[in-house]
């Protein structure tokens, strides 16, 4: 699902018009782009986190050139951390679908080797 197909999911759900949905959907990137700019966390209970974490510096390989070595700088990344609910909701979807989980396959006593 893309931006325009969620605004139009949301509008839908909720009973707003696009343009309703769309202010709601930048607004809320906005707030969580902000606070973790400013080294904050965004927790929406039953859903997840958003937090911003720093990745180290580090020494690598130059992939142009291997025998000289490349510095990485330290960056920060987003990261999103998966609540229970989520993964729950997750967890079951294979029931929901009428989908088995892949199981491994033992060996019938004709194939086995002895």
């Amino acid at each position: 699902m893309n931006k325009a197909e969620l605004i139009s999911h949301l509008a839908d759900k909720v009973g707003i018009t696009k343009k309703q949905a769309e202010d709601v959907v930048e607004a809320l990137v906005e707030v969580i782009t902000n606070t973790l700019k400013a080294g904050g966390e965004v927790t929406i209970a039953g859903f997840g986190a958003f937090t911003a974490k720093t990745r180290k510096g580090r020494m690598g390989v130059n992939p142009q050139d291997t025998s000289k070595p490349l510095e990485i700088l330290p960056v920060t990344v987003a990261k999103f951390k998966a609540g229970k609910g989520l993964k729950e909701a997750l967890k079951h979807i294979h029931e929901t679908r009428g989908v088995a989980p892949a199981e491994t396959p033992t060996p019938s006593p004709e194939t086995s080797t002895q």
